[in-house]
């Protein structure tokens, strides 16, 4: 035999009490017991309108109504014409019934746990009633069982006890004289002297699990609106799945610490008798679901789920008279229990110094009162702090018994936690190994969740959150790389890029869920609200998402002024925007320690050369042991395009104009002969060789004439820059006559940085550059008769996205270590 249990949410509408039906008439043949719960919302309907009427609020009428109208369609969609009325009578007879009791509560305006009971149970016996009539009406040989008359409680309203001794008896001598499919209230009992009593919420769960025990059922099945047990709660993590198979201890932990889909008290009959129960969702029927029995199954999973728990308050209770004093656990706990305050979690550090414990944050000040005036003498002798209570906490627990045959999980969890910035208040673990807990911060439980599930169910998967801020031709090209790699990247590299926000000077969007990568600068064109810089940083940093990473496609200072904030909430930073690491020094050095305080990653390869690997192959060189001794470069692709083309006989002024009409130069052509952006290179390279330096203590060869600088417009700039054609052409032949070329180099030497404009000759590795590309020359102590060269295109929104995803994959890559 079978006892099946079906849900509020499965008995919501008419049309699911139909579904309900044909799934369990392939059961019918073995005669199964059925358990039903009130309608969808109807429990809560009831508590309302009793509330409503205690505070003499005469609408509760209308809303009664409301119900009575609700249960009466039911009626008439369910169940034939000719059949109704018997059926409609009866239903407005136990409304009537409601009704009376209702209008007691509001006269005398009182509401005991008695008469709060009995206005709960009608929602159960109602809807039991309605669906034995359906099943009749379909020609099913059913019949409603009212389940106070088989299950006897203790007079403890509200949470009533069960008396299983008496209990079992007349549910077995029910059912010998039985040979109809029983269709059960849930919820309800009877207590000794008849009244009506419930067994707590989601009690119908735990009526299926006592009618499964007394009968000794094969099989308990509860059917709800979710495909099972899952590894996460799937409303905060998206990529949760079902677990096919765990024990009763694994279920009862999650359970406890917050997965609702089944109750611990469900299980104790179920388990007294070894009785598995069957998750399985009423919405998706053919689905397996979750099986909860003896044996645990899924020997390949590390942990079967994890769980949590909201509202949380950690109270600490520490002194040094506390330490070898036999008794002042069982003071403290016995305090607790007489204030019938539960403790959820406890940790005691070795010393016996301190206890720390955790309770409902509803408790917090009533258990701080009750134990500051239990140990009021050891306070006023200073033997005892006061009690501490930190609010605002939450804890996650991952479950599984596995654990035990697994060194290291508690390694990977807690690491997993650190790198994602998730500070800890307590832990705690039995010696069973079956659950380790962690007190966090409340606002971090979905991130915990989601980094926690990556780390145990996809650890060879990574989704990483990006905000993306800047939509030129650099941002733009790399949401066209983003979107051409997906693919690859999710089967090769098992990485997920999720574009969760993105903004340019004019609007911003967030999804949570990642924006379509082709439509996603349209989409914030068309749905994006205005932008305000501070509104994206704090909408990024309080959505609180796992492998966050902030991608600055900018050249606004104003952005870099948030790096140090963003960083301290654990995002991390790739960026091409030289701002930053070229403003003061102390700045600088700043936002490498953040980023190394909070473990993650600060990233900027393309702030030099765009693409090429400059920043990364000379950490690599120093991290190894090496000393930089000296760096030679050509930094700016304008400027070497303009001295590759510029030859004896050319106008300079006309090189420059061509330049600027092919996209090479700024839109003023003075910010790139000013020298400055080569100047920010060097200073970063000379800072990450590990040069204390400044802007200022560059020296600099500002390419622009005296009269050519200050406010001007661009084609009066062009005019007054041909009048000095001639001393460049003179530069230019000079530099021929000895068979050199002219290149704009910067150079490291001696601790001391210069820019210039000077000439190299054939045998010089700057001779043969060409077009726009940059080139860098490293002295070391390892590479010190031949330099280590890196060559190659210097400028160009391809390229430059194309460094700053790699660094994207980077921290993917990291995250994954």
């Amino acid at each position: 035999m079978k006892v099946l249990k079906f849900g509020g949410s499965s008995v919501g509408k008419p049309e699911r009490i139909r579904s309900v039906i044909e799934i369990v008439k392939p059961y019918l043949k073995d005669k199964p017991a059925l358990v039903f719960s009130a309608f969808g919302g109807v429990t809560d309907s009831l508590i309302a309108l009793s509330t409503a009427a205690l505070a003499g609020r005469s609408e509760y009428k209308d809303e009664l109504k409301q119900l009575e109208t609700r249960h009466l369609d039911a009626v008439r969609e369910l169940i034939g014409i000719q059949k109704q009325s018997s059926i409609i009578a009866q239903v407005k007879f136990t409304f009537n019934e409601l009704e009376d009791v209702l209008h007691g509560v509001f006269l005398v305006k009182e509401r005991t746990p008695r008469t709060l009971d009995y206005i709960m149970s009608f929602g159960e016996r109602l809807s039991a009633y309605i669906i034995a009539e359906a099943m009749k009406d379909q020609g099913i040989e059913a019949e409603f069982l009212d389940a106070r008359t088989v299950v006897r409680t203790d007079n403890t309203f509200g949470y009533a006890r069960i008396d299983f001794e008496k209990t079992n008896v007349l549910i077995q001598n029910h059912f010998k004289t039985q040979s109809n499919v029983q269709v059960i209230t849930g919820f309800i009992g009877s207590s000794p002297s008849g009244e009506t009593t419930t067994i707590g919420r989601s009690g119908s769960d735990y009526t299926a699990a006592i009618f499964a025990g007394a009968l000794k059922a094969t099989d308990l099945e509860i059917w709800t609106d979710v495909d099972g047990m899952m590894t996460a709660d799937p409303r905060k993590v998206k990529k949760a799945f079902t677990v096919k198979e765990m024990t009763y201890e694994e279920a009862m932990e999650l359970s406890h610490f917050g997965a609702k889909v089944i109750f611990p008290a469900t299980m104790q009959p179920a388990l007294f008798n070894r009785i598995p129960i069957w998750i399985k969702n009423t919405f998706n029927p053919s689905f397996e679901g979750t099986v909860i029995s003896e044996n645990s199954g899924a020997k390949h999973l590390i942990i079967k789920g994890i769980s949590s728990m909201d509202k949380i308050s950690l109270l600490s209770v520490q002194g040094s008279g506390l330490v070898g004093v036999v008794g002042v656990s069982m003071r403290l706990f016995g305090t607790l229990a007489k204030e019938s305050i539960s403790v959820i979690l406890i940790s005691q550090a070795s010393s016996e110094h301190s206890i720390c414990f955790a309770v409902e944050s509803s408790k917090a000040t009533q258990a701080k009162y009750a134990i500051e005036k239990e140990f009021q003498y050891e306070i006023r002798g200073r033997e005892m702090d006061e009690v501490k209570v930190e609010d605002s906490l939450a804890i996650v627990a991952i479950v599984g018994e596995n654990m035990k045959h697994n060194p290291g999980t508690s390694g990977r969890m807690f690491n997993a936690l650190g790198k994602s910035g998730i500070n800890i208040n307590a832990i705690a673990q039995g010696s069973s190994e079956l659950n380790i807990s962690a007190v966090i911060h409340q606002q971090d439980i979905a991130k915990a969740l989601n980094v926690l599930h990556e780390a145990f169910f996809l650890s060879d998967r990574k989704i990483l959150n990006v905000f993306l801020v800047g939509t030129g031709l650099i941002g733009k090209s790399l949401l066209a790389m983003m979107q051409k790699q997906f693919n690859q990247l999710s089967k090769q590299n098992h990485l997920e890029l999720h574009v969760v926000g993105i903004a340019n000077s004019k609007k911003m969007l967030f999804n949570e869920d990642g924006l379509q990568l082709a439509e996603a600068v349209a989409q914030m064109a068309d749905a994006g609200e205005a932008m305000n810089l501070n509104s994206f940083m704090g909408t990024m940093m309080s959505m609180n998402l796992s492998n966050s990473i902030f991608v600055d496609c900018t050249s606004s200072e104003e952005v870099t002024e948030h790096y140090e904030a963003i960083l301290s909430s654990n995002i991390s930073i790739v960026t091409p925007n030289k701002k930053a690491n070229s403003g003061p020094y102390e700045k600088y050095q700043v936002l490498k320690q953040s980023a190394q305080k909070r473990g993650v990653k600060f990233l900027y390869e393309t702030n030099v050369g765009a693409g090429l690997p400059v920043i990364n192959t000379l950490n690599d060189l120093l991290v190894s042991g090496d000393t930089v001794l000296g760096i030679e470069a050509v930094l700016s692709g304008t400027l070497n395009y303009i001295f590759s083309s510029f030859k004896p006989g050319d106008k300079f002024s006309d090189v420059v104009k061509e330049a600027k009409a092919k996209g090479y130069t700024e839109p003023d052509p003075r910010d790139d002969l000013n020298g400055m952006d080569v100047a920010r290179k060097i200073l970063i390279l000379s800072r990450e060789a590990g040069l204390a330096l400044e802007l200022s203590d560059i020296k600099v060869e500002n390419l622009v004439p005296e009269d050519c600088r200050g406010e001007m417009a661009v084609e009066k700039f062009f005019e007054q820059l041909a009048t000095h054609n001639t001393y460049f052409e003179k530069l230019a032949q000079d530099a021929a006559n000895r068979n050199e070329k002219l290149r704009y180099m910067a150079v490291l030497k001696d601790g001391k940085t210069s820019i210039k404009l000077g000439s190299v000759n054939a045998q010089h590795p700057f001779y043969s550059l060409s077009g726009s590309d940059n080139i860098i020359l490293l002295t070391t102590e390892r590479y010190n008769e031949r330099p280590m060269v890196i060559r190659g295109p210097g400028a160009g929104a391809e390229v430059t996205a194309a460094g700053v995803f790699a660094d994207i994959i980077r921290i993917g890559n990291y995250s994954n270590t």
